[in-house]
């Protein structure tokens, strides 16, 4: 569920409401003296590959992985 800013234009009050997308427009309409605020849009990322962000240990965990009966996995170095 979304969280939406709004600003009461006859306070100034800044605040946020965790809605249902399908519910913000109602909402709206029903209260003309609130507005949307612009929000930051929150971003997820990443930079290199899990082998610069393992230490030896998981190495070793694949090594005995590796050593089961049937299994396809090898340690990376």
């Amino acid at each position: 569920m979304p969280t939406y800013r709004f600003q009461n234009t006859d306070t100034g009050e800044i605040f946020e409401k965790w809605m249902y997308m399908a519910e913000r427009e109602p909402y709206l309409k029903e209260h003309p003296n609130i507005v949307q605020m612009p929000t930051i849009l929150n971003s997820v990322s990443s930079v290199g590959d899990f082998q610069n962000k393992t230490d030896g240990g998981w190495n070793e965990v694949l090594h005995k992985v590796s050593k089961v009966p049937g299994a396809t996995v090898k340690p990376y170095k």
